[in-house]
């Protein structure tokens, strides 16, 4: 079977972030990828719509400008997707971060805006109900494609992820190391409120949905709730956020993620010592 082809995907609206950690990612600055920059869109959705038909790849990764994926990131990408298609060949996205069935967060990527490595780590692709936006894959023989009526930056990982599943296509969270370099965030813009309410009223039977953010409701009673613990913890969330002006390879090194191909070999090399002793 031929490895699928993959492209990339990025909304940015800003030259200096994009130059700066996305286009540092080894796997983009080789030039071995297709790279679609779709430039001030009016919205997240009209952005990716846009870039999913701009190129014919079957796997299509959309990530944030501020994403920085280490050397190896797209080898590892090719073994998760072989990873998930031996348990589901029916698969329709996969994620670094997200939000299982039972509410547990699983990456591991590390943020600036916490100064940590977040996500417990899948040991096999765990089935989400919801995605961090910062990076999603999309397999094009799903079918899916984003809602143009969820306008905005927001929630549309957790849109998506509820497509698949209305359809009956899987959604994984699996094991991809990044660096998210987003720094600081005092709060989120007056159109994260209309995404929620637009999303409890699409969604409204599969009610609740956790989100990396913020549970899903049909009242606002957590939105409002979450918007109070935001104002109230943004002085420990400001002393505690590391500078997004920081070259990502820095903490990359420091996570001990700067090479992920060593790991890979590793993985292949037990794969075929269980192989030989089964």
């Amino acid at each position: 079977m031929s490895s699928p082809s993959i492209a990339f995907v990025c909304a940015s609206n800003n030259p200096r972030i994009l130059a700066e950690n996305l286009l540092r990612s080894p796997a983009i600055a080789s030039g071995a990828y297709p790279l679609e920059v779709i430039e001030n869109a009016a919205s997240a959705t009209q952005a990716y719509n846009l870039g999913l038909d701009r190129t014919k790849a079957d796997i299509i990764v959309f990530l944030h400008h501020d994403v920085y994926l280490p050397l190896g990131w797209d080898d590892l990408l090719r073994q998760r997707i072989a990873e998930v298609e031996a348990v589901d060949p029916n698969w329709a996205l996969l994620g670094a971060f997200g939000i299982a069935m039972d509410s547990r967060a699983y990456g591991p990527v590390w943020s600036s805006s916490i100064d940590f490595i977040a996500g417990l780590m899948p040991l096999a692709p765990v089935p989400v109900q919801s995605f961090d936006e910062l990076l999603f894959v999309l397999r094009r023989a799903s079918g899916l494609r984003f809602d143009a009526g969820l306008t905005g930056w927001h929630m549309y990982g957790t849109d998506i992820v509820c497509q698949a599943r209305a359809k009956g296509l899987g959604a994984y969270s699996v094991a991809l190391p990044l660096i998210h370099n987003d720094g600081y965030k005092e709060t989120l813009d007056a159109n994260f409120e209309a995404a929620f309410r637009y999303m409890a009223r699409k969604w409204s039977n599969m009610l609740p949905l956790k989100t990396p953010v913020v549970k899903i409701t049909r009242s606002a009673r957590d939105l409002y709730k979450w918007r109070w613990n935001l104002w109230r913890s943004r002085k420990q969330r400001r002393a505690q956020a590391a500078p997004d002006a920081r070259d990502p390879r820095d903490y990359a090194r420091a996570c001990g993620w700067m090479d992920l191909r060593p790991s890979l070999s590793a993985y292949a090399a037990e794969r075929v010592s269980d192989r030989n002793t089964s």
